[in-house]
């Protein structure tokens, strides 16, 4: 492949051509920096082999060569030069498998620029990374429509404030911010408090209730953790998305609404809509513009902005001001692992805040911790240890960055509560 490397800002072009299956011959080329594959007519590459999942995988290439395909929970796996992958890098040359489809992966010599935002702050969100101005610029074309918009991005990576921005940056900023979470209510009650419901609907229900899309008009509504939502009030939500206008519990006659909904979750989708958890029509009704929300361990160029911004916010003396500032304690947190995200760094600075210091990062090697020596152990005791370690390591870690709690954790790490449970007291570790 002839040509230079690219400026930070523009992505390889690349093509992707089937040569096997249904749909032989079929190509496509990028137009930026990823290709969705699947069944259904909202993909980038849409394919008619009955074997491939509605939303089968996806690749998305970072700069000049950096290239990965990601499988989205499908049916039936994604394959990468034979081998069965949950994420890999893709080469010049690849063959992909999905379903009875091949695919060939081919890098070309041009290049895309990516849509990014001159500003480093959208809102109360601030980032100089190329994937937050990337971010910026989504969320301000967001701004100027009334489209519904899905947020999603790991646990504490800002998507509540990247609603309000959108929010505060429209012509609907005058209007009503209305927040649900639909992870925090439980569901006997969650569909009284989205539409509302007369007195009487149910027992207990003792004087009449608008739910929050009504309270919203005029506005904007923010469903948060709608990857939560019980299965049974996905089509209401649905009907309510498409005809604008709601009907209470216990009432007859609809009622009209003006809101502009932002949806959120820290779970994918599409790998939900592949799992029969979540209807696929309700997702590509609240993907009309979808934007990820990048963890921070991806962006630690923006370290420098976010530590000043969240001590603004505190009661900070000048000296420990200035000792959370230096460059070598911002240099020490651009190598943190930082499950929890933008709230976990929040969380860090409090405690520097306690004990007046600046405070090691969790699960970054220390002088005064010197690494697990395992050099004359057995392979198997050595390989155990040195898991344990890391075990407990990432538990603390997902613990400080969820506030403690187990729930909240053990949904960020994508395991059961139980097991987490399990994992906890394994290793001797107390939540809270």
């Amino acid at each position: 492949m002839s040509g230079g490397r690219l400026p930070p800002n523009h992505v390889r072009a690349f093509r992707l051509l089937v040569v096997e299956g249904q749909g032989s011959g079929q190509g496509w080329r990028s137009t930026g920096n990823r290709c969705a594959i699947g069944s259904h007519s909202s993909n980038d590459l849409t394919l008619t082999d009955p074997a491939v999942s509605r939303c089968h995988c996806e690749i998305v290439i970072e700069g000049d060569r950096e290239a990965r395909v990601t499988d989205l929970g499908s049916r039936n796996g994604t394959y990468l030069d034979g081998v069965k992958v949950a994420s890999a890098f893709l080469r010049d040359g690849s063959v992909l498998r999905v379903g009875r489809t091949a695919i060939t992966f081919e890098l070309e010599a041009d290049s895309h620029p990516r849509l990014l935002s001159p500003e480093t702050r959208f809102g109360s969100l601030v980032g100089r990374s190329l994937g937050m101005r990337e971010v910026f610029a989504l969320l301000a074309r967001a701004a100027a429509t009334d489209a519904t918009v899905l947020l999603d991005g790991e646990t504490g990576t800002g998507k509540g404030a990247a609603a309000e921005a959108v929010h505060l940056a429209s012509a609907r900023k005058d209007g009503p911010f209305v927040v649900a979470d639909c992870g925090a209510i439980p569901a006997q009650l969650l569909e009284a408090e989205l539409f509302g419901h007369e007195r009487g609907a149910f027992t207990g229900a003792d004087a009449r209730r608008i739910g929050v899309f009504e309270e919203a008009d005029g506005g904007t509504l923010f469903l948060d953790e709608i990857g939560e939502l019980p299965a049974e009030l996905q089509p209401k939500l649905l009907r309510v998305l498409e005809s604008r206008e709601v009907r209470r519990l216990g009432q007859n006659s609809y009622r009209p609404i003006n809101v502009r909904l932002i949806a959120a979750t820290n779970r994918d989708l599409r790998c939900e809509v592949n799992a029969a958890r979540f209807r696929p029509d309700l997702f590509y009704r609240l993907a009309v513009l979808r934007v990820s929300m990048p963890p921070l361990r991806q962006r630690p160029e923006d370290f420098a902005l976010l530590v000043p911004q969240h001590l603004a916010a505190m009661a900070v003396d000048d000296a420990t001001r200035d000792l959370l500032q230096a460059p070598e304690f911002i240099s020490g947190l651009e190598h943190g692992a930082w499950p929890g995200n933008v709230r976990e760094l929040r969380n860090h600075l409090e405690r520097c805040l306690v004990y007046q210091r600046a405070l090691p990062v969790s699960g970054v090697p220390q002088a005064s911790a010197a690494a697990l020596d395992t050099s004359g152990l057995p392979y198997a005791e050595a390989r155990r240890q040195t898991l344990d370690a890391f075990e407990a390591r990432y538990l603390r870690q997902l613990l400080d960055g969820n506030g403690g709690k187990v729930v909240a954790a053990a949904r960020a790490a994508d395991v059961g509560r139980v097991h987490f449970y399990r994992l906890l007291r394994r290793h001797g570790i107390e939540p809270g």
